[in-house]
């Protein structure tokens, strides 16, 4: 009898082990990867549509998230100073409506200033390149100027939807799981964005008039299409993705406009593993890309001294890679893809 509720006491012991390992996973790769993931796929959407519709490689993308949220940064503070609030969730939502305005406006005067002279030229790619590069560097000024260069921080609200505390609570495990609002928030809005810019492209006219002329742009002109009204579309719906994803960055880690610039390489990464021009492609290019920087870059020591037998827990830290390096994987994985599938997971343009 003895031996035998022992053995039921250790098969207890046993799935406790295993959850508290889950959960423990959960924290520190799923949660994260996924709020991470759904970031980098709205920055990837905004480049892939740039890239299949206006036909070049905006790399002043990232200062544009940086510029979009540097808005809803100050806008914030200034409904905060007013006393304004959305209660549990972050004033930063109330500002984002403003932001992506103020985001258009510039996107749009930019594209009227610079990009339409050399599409009246036909410019080859490489040049709109060259100058989405000296725009990056004039975006990333204009930021440091008004805002500075160092963190900053906006979130206010509830932090946690459920707190490791309150999870040990309920549960009784020596694990608990903890889920950041903005985490939560950041996969419902991506969620809600996705679908809004799905249900565009494929069921209204501008949207269909986008598709057409990303697949055949003289085939779209014969048709009556006015290239210039899908130009602006486009910038319009990059602003919006931009803002969203740079304010839903800012709020998960913290304002920092240099951050966004390095943003780039992860972001294009997730573009590139999707398949450029491919929205599809963009959104599990960014979970790819999410997944992998997490992944390698956790210390698995926590989850491994749960699963391993007693005696046998690894005394290092049994991490791949230093989170230093955690865009070194995205380059990794943007070298192997460009290598053998240059086309990406979901056939998009070859670059």
């Amino acid at each position: 009898r003895d031996s035998v509720a022992s053995r039921g006491l250790g098969d207890v012991y046993k799935r406790q082990d295993l959850l508290n390992a889950f959960i423990a996973l959960a924290n520190y790769v799923l949660v994260p990867g996924i709020a991470y993931g759904s970031q980098l796929a709205l920055g990837a959407l905004g480049v892939t549509l740039v890239y299949g519709i206006l036909r070049f490689s905006n790399f002043a993308h990232g200062d544009t998230m940086a510029l979009g949220a540097m808005s809803a940064v100050l806008i914030t503070w200034g409904f905060q100073s007013l006393g304004l609030s959305l209660g549990v969730l972050p004033t930063a939502l109330l500002a984002l409506p403003f932001a992506i305005i103020i985001t258009i406006g510039l996107l749009l005067g930019t594209d009227k200033l610079v990009y339409s002279f050399y599409r009246e030229k036909k410019a080859k790619p490489v040049i709109f390149v060259i100058v989405s590069l000296g725009v990056t560097f004039v975006y990333n000024g204009i930021t440091r100027f008004i805002i500075g260069a160092e963190d900053q921080r906006f979130l206010d609200g509830e932090r946690f939807i459920i707190s490791a505390r309150d999870f040990k609570e309920m549960t009784g495990l020596e694990e608990g799981l903890a889920i950041k609002t903005t985490q939560g928030l950041t996969v419902v809005t991506a969620v809600i964005v996705v679908a809004a810019l799905f249900w565009f492209l494929n069921k209204t006219r501008s949207g269909k008039s986008m598709r057409a002329y990303s697949d055949n742009e003289d085939l779209a002109l014969l048709s009556g299409i006015n290239p210039e009204r899908v130009v602006m579309i486009t910038w319009i719906i990059v602003a919006c993705l931009a803002t969203t994803a740079g304010v839903l960055y800012g709020l998960d880690k913290s304002f920092k406009p240099f951050t966004y610039f390095q943003l780039l390489l992860p972001i294009f990464a997730a573009a590139i593993v999707g398949g450029l021009g491919s929205p599809i492609g963009a959104i599990a290019g960014g979970f790819v890309i999410a997944f992998s920087e997490v992944t390698i870059t956790y210390a698995w020591k926590k989850v491994f001294g749960y699963l391993a037998p007693e005696g046998m827990a690894p005394d290092g830290l049994v991490q791949l890679l230093s989170t230093d390096y955690k865009f070194a994987v995205s380059f990794v994985i943007l070298l192997i893809v460009l290598l053998f599938k240059p086309t990406g997971l979901f056939k998009g343009q070859s670059v």
